[in-house]
This record gives structure tokens, C-alpha cells and sequence, in this order.
């Protein structure tokens, strides 16, 4: 195959020898009248309804009302807790008072351990 042209078997060797192409997509008529634009309908009422008993449904976390930095120690609490580090990471007396207080720990053989709505707060 002497006459035959070599194919070049790198990318830069492609980018040297090849043609130039320009992107058809970046070369289009890119303007827009306004009779092409649709705009979205406004969701029906039917799923406004359902967002609505959504949100109600959904309980507020335990923690919402307290200042950001409470809510924070009380849920890396909650976290430790739940993970069983409370022999490694000393858990605040008054810090499991208050969530003791809260209903999301309980004590059990001298180990606290998290409530039902313990773990629904940490999965808020």
C-alpha cells in the first residue's frame, strides 16, 4: 500500500494533518424570538395540596428553637450517642440533661441511648 495515504496515529498528529471543523452547534443561529419561548404552567392544584400535607406531616426537629450553637453541641450529642463514642467523647452532663429533658435520650444501665425521637431528630 504504498500509494494509500498514512493515517496518523496520534491526536496531535490528527489535529496537525486533519481538516479544521468548527462546531455546527456553536455556529447556529443561536437568537430567540419571543414566540419560541414557552413558559412552564403553574403546578396544579392537586400537587399544591400534596406539598402542603407534606410539610404538615413533617414534624419540626426538637432542636429548632434553641440558639445555632445549642443545636449544634446537642446534635454531634445525638451523633456520638448514637455511635457509641460516649466512652471516648465524654457526653456534658447538663448537654444530657437537656436531651434527656427533650425526650431523645434515655438512660439504660448507665449508658445513654437515643429514642425513637432521637433518631427521627438526627434524620431531620
Amino acid at each position: 500500500m504504498l500509494g494509500a495515504p498514512s493515517r496518523p496515529r496520534s491526536q496531535a498528529a490528527l489535529i496537525v494533518a486533519g481538516p479544521s471543523q468548527t462546531n455546527p452547534i456553536a455556529t447556529e443561529n443561536t437568537t430567540i424570538d419571543s414566540a419560541s419561548v414557552r413558559l412552564e404552567a403553574p403546578p396544579a392544584p392537586d400537587t399544591e395540596r400534596e406539598n402542603e400535607a407534606t410539610t404538615a406531616n413533617q414534624a419540626l426537629s426538637p432542636l429548632t428553637g434553641l440558639d445555632l450553637d445549642s443545636a449544634i453541641r446537642l446534635r454531634w450529642t445525638l451523633r456520638d450517642i448514637k455511635a457509641k463514642r460516649t466512652k471516648i467523647t465524654t457526653v456534658s452532663r447538663s448537654d444530657l440533661k437537656t436531651l434527656i429533658e427533650m425526650g431523645l435520650v434515655k438512660m439504660r444501665d448507665e449508658t445513654p441511648m437515643l429514642t425513637n425521637e432521637g433518631h427521627q431528630a438526627l434524620d431531620q
